[in-house]
């Protein structure tokens, strides 16, 4: 839990360094055409989102694209669990916890419809560890979409060396960053993570 911490402080400390909106623009967009065109995302019918933060790959433009060809699910806070909603429309949000704005339809609990899920993270590794803001509910919310293609999306400098983690930690399928290399390649998918 420590080396999480530490991992978190550095990781914000890069975040300050690394907070040009322009550039941050920029990476976003290449980041979600990576995105796009991979595989997975194109056969999906199904694809579990989320609204970005401000210092995350910025989604929201994303979200209002694909949400006429696919069915978008976003996640809402809820105590210490995510729902998932259905997004309808920008009319049909509201800024919940941590002003995130979120959906405020149905809960839509038919986990197994899920095809794809992009996942926001603090830091990754290169073997699809993630390491999240430290609330716990991707943790949680993740074993219950086994099947679901589960791609880590961030921006290059969230790449680190080693992520710590748990036996409980869900590993991504891919990790998309905006660096042209085997990270982001929709034909180079991560080896399955190794927990002891």
């Amino acid at each position: 839990m420590e080396r999480k911490k530490e991992l978190r402080k550095l990781m914000a400390s890069l975040k300050i360094r690394h907070a040009s909106s322009t550039l941050q623009k920029l990476q976003s967009a290449k980041i979600l055409a990576a995105l796009e065109a991979h595989p997975a995302f194109r056969a999906a019918t199904t694809v579990l989102l989320y609204h970005s933060l401000k210092d995350e790959v910025d989604t929201h433009a994303f979200i209002r694209k694909w949400s006429n060809e696919k069915r978008i699910l976003l996640p809402v806070v809820v105590g210490d669990e995510l729902e998932l909603r259905l997004y309808t429309g920008p009319e049909d949000m509201a800024t919940g916890t941590y002003g995130i704005e979120e959906p405020v339809g149905e809960t839509f609990t038919d986990y197994a419809d899920i095809d794809f899920i992009a996942v926001p993270g603090v830091a990754f590794d290169r073997k699809g560890n993630r390491l999240g803001r430290g609330k716990g509910y991707y943790d949680r919310l993740l074993p219950r979409i086994p099947a679901a293609y589960k791609a880590g999306i961030c921006f290059p400098f969230q790449i680190v060396e080693e992520v710590p983690a748990e036996a409980f930690d869900i590993c991504m399928d891919i990790i998309i960053t905006s660096n042209e290399d085997e990270l982001s390649h929709p034909h180079h998918p991560l080896p399955p993570c190794d927990r002891e």
